[in-house]
């Protein structure tokens, strides 16, 4: 691997446990041509398993057990990806509107799925709120989306994809948790109900992070 590649931390043995070595391949993957495409930002690449990659994992924390999930905008597959290598057991599809993303996420998604002998991801592209995106995955057990938009936003753009009684699983920085009361009345005319943040990854240290986890109301 490249010297720009960042050492694998002792925690990431207990989150991916047989297919670390996959999880580094995608890390070397972010670290150079992640941010030769400008998908990862020179100064994230010191950070990359902790704040990205770990980060990401500790959303199945709020994932049920064999899940159909999509990840919305997924960039560059945080957290779809190391969501599905955390968890063989989950279905995750990544939507991400950007033609230059998507053929990112397909060469990284082929490769990974080329070392572990098995078919974990599928990519389309599409915005969540948009027609052809819902018919392309039908409705799903659980949403993702990492810094997509306010969450009210999310919230209606994701409702379409979600079956009544499926999740949305929004992380969000301190400022969101912060404005979350201001936007209940918001998020409940959105259709959704039971908001509640959820500290996921505490044994990860600095990979530990906040989501807010939401459910679709009605029949």
């Amino acid at each position: 691997m490249s010297d720009a590649v960042p050492e694998v931390p002792g925690v990431a043995a207990s989150v991916f446990g047989d297919v670390l070595p996959a999880a580094e391949r995608y890390v070397a993957r972010l670290a150079t041509d992640g941010v030769t495409r400008g998908l990862i930002g020179p100064r994230e690449v010191g950070r990359l398993w902790e704040r990205h990659v770990l980060n990401s994992a500790a959303v199945a924390e709020a994932v049920p057990e064999g899940a159909r999930v999509v990840d919305v905008g997924s960039g560059a597959g945080l957290p779809g990806i190391p969501l599905g290598l955390a968890r063989p057991d989950l279905a995750v599809t990544l939507v991400e509107p950007m033609a230059r993303r998507v053929e990112f996420l397909t060469e990284a998604v082929a490769e990974l799925e080329d070392l572990l002998g098995s078919h974990r991801w599928s990519v389309v592209r599409g915005r969540a709120e948009e027609r052809s995106v819902a018919t392309a995955v039908g409705k799903v057990d659980v949403v993702t989306a990492r810094a997509v938009a306010p969450l009210p936003r999310l919230a209606a753009w994701c409702r379409g994809l979600l079956r009544p009684g499926a999740h949305l699983v929004a992380m969000v920085g301190a400022t969101a948790v912060a404005e979350l009361p201001s936007v209940l009345a918001e998020l409940r005319a959105a259709g959704m109900t039971d908001v509640e943040t959820r500290a996921v990854g505490a044994e990860l240290g600095e990979a530990a992070t906040t989501v807010v986890v939401m459910t679709r109301g009605g029949r």
